[in-house]
């Protein structure tokens, strides 16, 4: 049966005939794909799959294949409220050393009464690797490459070696909610070899029969002051199935034994006993029974239906968008060749077009069902017990920018677990804003985990974002500006959004000079010097980004109220409480004042530009304000005059910025220069290490160089550079439930087609040229130049 693949279908089994699927052949155009002439040597080589909820990186290797392996709720600790107790009566007088200007004093004492107890939290974590060793040392093989598509989610590696033909595929798939390995030879005697799951803690592997193999463990946190009680925590289980199409399959103590198989199919599943609505542990779940289900749901589907399933899933998202640059004249060089290339200076518009794609397919590989929980600081896929900031949620840029383009990139299925953990979130949040601060609503800090810490995180210097759940809200309120769906905006949305905001006003006293202010308040995560002296500091009140922060969640929720025509009291109370903020302030040297007073900065270079929130991801500043716009350019040229812009995060957000500012130029540059400088060879972010959210930043990136739709209307080709005289793009998606494609040549729009949702009047910009359209939902409006003159 060198044609098919064996089916063990229960006890007594018998065979079904499973034919191998063409469409998953080599892909020859290499459009939107990374490949590569030989096999990942580092964890930073390795290409990533991923359904949302289990990710894998895979190496390639010929004799001995490595595929590192995550569940997305595998973390270790606890639920732990950790608000610190002396909070709510120390905050008075934090706030009133701060107005008499004597932040350090204000600094110290903060630090021993709000910072949280326990201050930090623990790791996700990586569940382990599975193994594919080779009986026979093929370590000289040739015609060798490797690949993923993008298009298909499939990773693929292929090589001749001893006479012998052999190509592996790996897919994450979505709607089977598994992992599939499929190997197969053409030539000699077919594959031998073992199979092997490993896991270096917390762990054991063992055959469950001739076919199966089971990983069951439970983390087992130390005591730690920092992170909180040690104990047995998160249970969790892993269950690989190998099935053949001939030869033998044996076991034999920890691994399975295959010899001379021409075909073989593996599925992998993996499970916790996290539960989301609860933000805890549910001990009532078997994850070694989750597993079973799921391989069990997949018994006698054939991998060619287990691929047709997964790519019409994977498809219908990824294919949604287009993105063209002209003929890629590079497609046969491997991509970390085209990468290194661009590190010495040249320009690669294709490998751009597929970045900008990879960012796209990184989103859906990391949120979205069958997972539940947002995407981390590195997507899902993780190899560290112990990982860089604990991969976890940071909240003070990293997953606000993890879903920037998510709407704008036309995949709205990414963002409810993002709404979901949310809505969660408000249960400890609440807790934290009544214990910590005295007021309604819920609030939460820069940092949070599976299990809903919402106290102030690893250092006052670090953790002083009362409004950073308020930021968030405005990823949430994209959802509705973008799709328009009413009854999830009253049912989700808009809920969450006004306890924020009943925070905020809870948590807004007056400051010295009249103003609504908040107290303590930072830039994330910048210093800056006390007047006369050397000594800097973070802790101030009513920081530049915070005001801005307001303005965005309060006429978010006025909006909100109008269009669900409820809470009209509450939203005046909002307007009326705008009215008595502070203004956005122009500082001495031209630039955007970064706190209330035009402190000198510690750190002029710092990676935060977190003043300019206002201009991305807000739209506070805008064409229509001049002033505040120049001031911001003024900024963005300071930071980056003393260095700023050094990790790919804070590069990726510059290429907003300058597309919010309406510079191709400068946005190319930097989109140049995060390939160039913050780019690792599989093309992950680095920050460094590998940081996921620059990835993410790049994509909106050059969405916003594309298409704008903030400030009531829809800008084409806003930013568009020199450097893409000709191109396209369709499927990108505007404010209002609008898709849009556009063409282009010798840089000027040749064509736009819009796709309006809704009847509702559009107005839409092309250079200095503007045009009002009466839309109609599911009526085409096409636009040529001629449209504009």
């Amino acid at each position: 049966m060198k044609n098919g693949l064996m089916r063990w279908l229960g006890p007594g089994f018998c065979l079904v005939t499973i034919m191998f699927c063409s469409c998953t052949e080599k892909n020859d155009t290499r459009a939107y794909t990374l490949w590569y002439d030989e096999p990942a040597k580092e964890w930073i080589e390795a290409l990533p799959v991923g359904n949302g909820r289990l990710g894998a990186m895979v190496f390639g290797n010929p004799d001995s294949e490595r595929i590192q392996l995550n569940e997305e709720s595998l973390w270790a600790g606890q639920p732990i409220d950790n608000n610190n107790p002396l909070a709510l009566e120390n905050l008075p007088r934090i706030r009133q050393l701060l107005f008499k200007g004597k932040n350090q004093q204000a600094f110290v004492l903060a630090q021993k009464t709000l910072l949280g107890t326990p201050p930090e939290i623990r790791s996700y974590q990586t569940l382990g690797d599975l193994y594919l060793i080779g009986k026979e040392n093929s370590s000289l093989f040739h015609n060798y490459t490797r690949e993923l598509d993008l298009s298909t989610g499939i990773a693929l590696a292929r090589y001749d070696s001893d006479g012998m033909s052999v190509t592996r595929q790996v897919f994450s798939s979505a709607p089977d909610n598994l992992l599939a390995v499929h190997l197969k030879t053409e030539g000699g005697d077919g594959w031998s070899g073992s199979i092997a799951l490993t896991r270096e803690r917390d762990a054991r592997v063992h055959v469950v029969s001739d076919n199966r193999l089971l990983m069951q463990g439970q983390i087992i946190d130390d005591p730690d002051p920092e992170k909180g009680p040690g104990g047995e925590h998160m249970r969790f289980g892993a269950l690989l199935d190998v099935n053949i199409s001939d030869g033998t399959l044996s076991s034999a103590e920890d691994v399975l034994i295959l010899e001379n198989v021409s075909e073989a199919l593996i599925l992998f599943t993996a499970a916790t006993d996290y539960d989301r609505d609860q933000l805890d542990f549910d001990r009532t779940v078997d994850p070694v029974q989750q597993c079973q289900d799921i391989l069990d749901a997949a018994e006698g589907s054939s991998f060619e239906t287990l691929v047709s399933r997964h790519l019409k899933d994977h498809q219908t998202l990824f294919n949604r968008v287009k993105f063209d640059l002209g003929p890629d004249t590079l497609d046969h060089l491997p991509t970390d060749e085209r990468l290194q290339r661009v590190k010495q200076g040249a320009d690669d518009p294709g490998l751009m077009t597929t970045y900008f794609q990879y960012g796209r397919y990184l989103l859906m590989g990391s949120s979205r069902a069958p997972g539940v929980l947002p995407a981390n600081l590195q997507g899902i896929w993780n190899h560290h017990y112990e990982a860089p900031w604990n991969s976890d949620f940071h909240t003070n840029i990293n997953l606000q920018m993890n879903y920037w383009p998510a709407q704008v990139t036309n995949l709205p299925e990414t963002v409810p677990p993002l709404i979901e953990f949310f809505d969660r979130l408000r249960i400890p949040g609440r807790i934290t804003a009544r214990d910590m601060y005295g007021a309604d609503g819920w609030n939460m800090h820069h940092v949070t985990d599976p299990f809903g810490r919402t106290g102030l995180m690893d250092g006052i210097q670090w953790g002083t974002s009362p409004l950073a759940g308020a930021w968030m809200c405005l990823s949430l309120w994209r959802q509705y500006e973008f799709m328009q769906d009413k009854e999830l905006l009253r049912e989700q949305i808009y809920p969450i959004l006004k306890g924020a905001a009943e925070f905020t006003l809870d948590f807004l006293v007056e400051g010295p000079d009249g103003y609504w202010v908040t107290a303590p308040s930072m830039s994330p995560e910048n210093a800056f010097y006390l007047p006369g002296t050397r000594e800097t500091t973070q802790l101030t009140y009513a920081a530049t980004i915070d005001i801005e922060i307001i303005h965005e969640l309060f006429n978010a929720c006025i909006k909100a109220a109008g269009i669900l025509e409820q809470d009209s009291d509450f939203a005046q109370t909002l307007k009326q409480t705008l009215d008595r903020l502070p203004p956005l302030q122009i500082g001495a040297d031209g630039t955007l004042q970064e706190w209330i007073e035009d402190y000198k900065e510690a750190e002029p270079g710092h990676r935060h530009i977190s003043h300019l929130f206002g201009l991305y991801p807000g739209t506070l500043i805008n064409p229509h304000t001049p002033e505040l716009f120049e001031a911001a350019r003024r900024t963005i040229e300071k930071r980056l005059a003393h260095g700023g812009g050094h990790t790919g995060w804070s590069r990726a957000w510059i290429i907003s910025f300058y597309a919010r500012l309406l510079d191709g130029e400068q946005a190319h540059h930097h989109l140049h220069q995060l390939l160039a400088k913050s780019t690792l060879p599989n093309l992950f972010d680095t920050h460094p290490p590998f940081q996921i959210d620059g990835n993410f930043g790049g994509t909106a990136g050059i969405a916003e160089m594309l298409l704008q739709s903030h400030s009531n209307e829809i800008r084409l080709l806003p930013a568009l550079p020199v450097a893409w005289p000709q191109g396209s793009i369709t499927g990108l998606r505007a404010r209002g439930a609008v898709e849009v494609d556009m063409e282009w040549e010798n840089g000027v729009l040749t064509e736009a087609r819009l796709r309006p949702e809704k009847n509702d009047p559009l107005t839409i910009v092309y250079k200095d040229q503007r045009i009002e359209v009466d839309a109609h939902a599911g009526k085409e409006i096409l636009l040529n130049r001629e449209s504009f003159n």
